[in-house]
């Protein structure tokens, strides 16, 4: 088949340091491109592929020219999608509702995977909008407050077999891996480890967004020793951060649609700790 596949433009594919649909969109089209099939993947110029490469955009928004206008980048997504739709079987979407009034109109058929939370306001009326759509939901969680959209299918994330390997080892610390903001929980986090009297390392980026709250409430916290920020970390940096840890703290105060990095955690032996919300149980 021809597929064509559209990524955020936020990240590279796969991403440089943190992003999750970035790192599965890469999988996903290197697995596709060994079973044969023709793929072109439309994401930033940065992005590495087993597939053909359609670069829409010179660098990922988040770590290239500081001021650039996404929505600039998203039309000239749009564009080149629209240009070269007619050669694909299907085209398959990440980039969640954009695209939806540009291939409604193109007579090609596609799909769009949904990566991000799907309770908020608005979106009702969107799915209303586009009864003919078609979703795939990454959990049954997520669905769940747009149970009137065209669902497919519910696909779980994988990792590829050679991604992590386990160890046995106890570990030393605890561990938070993710974004420094109130839904991901790195203040019950810090609580956490306080009381089990165990430091705690937090690998993690801080969204521009939430300078002020990492300044109010997690960094008076951070003192290097009981609490360490080791910031972002590559994905090769993972299997150690993961693998030495004696756990992951998960403590998350959100619907979560997946947690990636719960599976990365599990495929490098280390236990979970987190809340109930979303897809956790």
């Amino acid at each position: 088949m021809r597929i064509a596949q559209l990524a955020p433009l936020a990240e590279s594919v796969p991403p440089k340091l943190c992003g999750g649909t970035e790192r599965v969109i890469a999988w996903l089209v290197d697995e596709l491109v060994e079973l044969g099939h023709e793929v072109v993947l439309f994401a930033s110029g940065d992005s590495k592929t087993r597939g053909k490469l359609h670069p829409v955009w010179p660098r990922a928004l988040r770590l290239g020219q500081k001021g650039a206008d996404p929505s600039a980048a998203c039309t000239l997504l749009l564009e080149a999608i629209a240009g070269r739709a007619g050669e694909f079987d299907v085209i398959h979407a990440h980039i969640d509702w954009l695209h939806l009034p540009l291939l409604s109109r193109l007579g090609v058929p596609f799909l769009t995977t949904m990566h991000g939370r799907l309770d908020l306001p608005g979106l009702p009326e969107v799915v209303q909008a586009f009864p003919e759509a078609s979703f795939v939901s990454i959990s049954t969680h997520q669905r769940l407050p747009l149970q009137g959209a065209n669902w497919i299918g519910t696909i779980q994330h994988g990792l590829p077999a050679n991604q992590f390997h386990p160890s046995r080892e106890q570990g030393s610390y605890l561990a938070f891996l993710g974004r420094l903001s109130a839904e991901k929980g790195p203040e019950d986090a810090i609580r956490i480890a306080k009381a089990a009297r165990m430091p705690l390392r937090i690998a993690a980026k801080i969204p521009r967004i939430e300078t002020a709250y990492f300044k109010k409430h997690l960094e008076p916290h951070i003192d290097s020793k009981a609490v360490q920020l080791v910031g972002e970390i590559s994905q090769s940096g993972k299997q150690p951060f993961l693998a030495n840890a004696a756990a992951l703290l998960f403590p998350i105060d959100w619907p979560e649609p997946f947690g990636l990095v719960m599976i990365e955690a599990m495929a490098c032996g280390t236990p979970l700790i987190a809340y109930r919300p979303g897809s956790v149980p």
